[in-house]
């Protein structure tokens, strides 16, 4: 029997490829559900950030979904944001009777650095973690203020 993206090469006859075709499609659609190398991917963990630069601050927000926030790390070095932690793994010892059909979820450890436009003063930054969003604000100090002046254009004079 033919099939839209596999025609029969047979006529109307079975098509003994087709078999072989079903079970390559079989295959891939396992591996996609089921992608042993998602937690070794770059982005599989790495959390979505947001960075935004005001008058006053920097401020950071990261999406860490199923975080808690006893294990996210957040250090100062110089003018680099480090955002690391671990995301666990909800699964108990009873689940490994259990046959998985979806596995699209990554547990694992994370990293995040941010570099920043200056070395803030960390006494003076803020992280607050609530609802697997983790928010910092990272106040600029008084000599990272950019200072501003207009420039006047002339006309060029041609040369006499």
């Amino acid at each position: 029997m033919a099939n839209r993206y596999f025609p029969s090469l047979f006529g109307s006859g079975e098509d003994p490829f087709r078999s072989l075709y079903q079970e390559v499609q079989k295959t891939f659609e396992d591996f996609s559900r089921r992608n042993p190398f998602a937690r070794f991917g770059s982005d599989a963990l790495s959390p979505k950030i947001d960075v935004v630069e005001t008058k006053d601050a920097v401020q950071v927000t990261a999406e860490l979904p199923g975080v808690h926030e006893n294990d996210v790390e957040v250090t100062l070095e110089d003018d680099l944001l480090t955002i690391r932690g671990e995301k666990k793994t909800e699964r108990e010892e009873e689940d490994k009777d259990k046959s998985w059909h979806v596995v699209e979820r990554s547990y694992g450890a994370f990293s995040r650095t941010i570099p920043l436009p200056f070395d803030p003063d960390a006494t003076k930054v803020e992280a607050k973690f609530d609802k697997g969003v983790l928010r910092i604000s990272l106040p600029k100090p008084a000599e990272a203020e950019k200072k501003q002046q207009k420039i006047t254009i002339t006309k060029d004079q041609p040369a006499s």
